[in-house]
């Protein structure tokens, strides 16, 4: 059975902003729909979140896509690199990722810290993937463009800029994002 990993970003939970509407369109579509809440909210650990998430995923197939948004993006490339050699998943699709020190400087910063990536931790992960989409704002008050893009070009991965959007959060006015949806569609053709 097809299905979606969906992973949340920092301090998130199931549900939250654009994810209610997009989980329930997939289900409507006969795809199975896995959205775990990650400990530790506005203090995750790399190592917590990355056992809840292989839980969650169980046994990696080409009929899986993961979507992250957020911090729930490098969450799940490091997941990736953790994959045996012979593991791989149909798609990724990441909403406003990052890979690196996106500028943030209080309390945050000592959490997400631990998650930032390499280059060549990202491009281990590429080998478990067949397809990575990104999807990015012009206007993210959290991540700046330019580390999106970063993001974006270690994965080798498609394109998706988008205008007004934000952070992709309801503060954002995004509830729905279509984007996000026509992507896995087509992963999971």
């Amino acid at each position: 059975m097809k299905r979606v990993i969906l992973i949340h970003g920092w301090d998130g939970h199931p549900g939250d902003h654009w994810k209610k509407w997009f989980k329930g369109t997939l289900i409507g579509k006969g795809i199975r729909v896995i959205e775990p809440q990650l400990s530790g909210g506005s203090q995750p650990e790399l190592e917590v979140w990355n056992k809840e998430i292989a839980e969650a995923i169980g046994t990696p197939d080409m009929d899986t896509c993961v979507v992250g948004h957020s911090l729930g993006c490098i969450a799940l490339v490091h997941y990736l690199r953790s994959l045996k050699d012979s593991e791989k998943i149909a798609g990724a699709v990441f909403v406003a990722g990052f890979s690196s020190d996106i500028g943030m400087r209080d309390d945050a910063e000592s959490f997400i810290e631990k998650f930032y990536l390499t280059p060549e931790e990202v491009g281990k992960a590429k080998k478990h993937c067949d397809k990575f989409v990104t999807i990015v704002s012009d206007n993210d008050s959290a991540v700046p463009l330019a580390k999106a893009l970063e993001f974006q070009k270690e994965l080798d991965a498609e394109l998706i800029l988008e205008e007004g959007k934000g952070h992709f959060c309801e503060e954002d006015g995004v509830m729905r994002l279509q984007s996000a949806l026509d992507s896995v569609l087509k992963i999971l053709e």
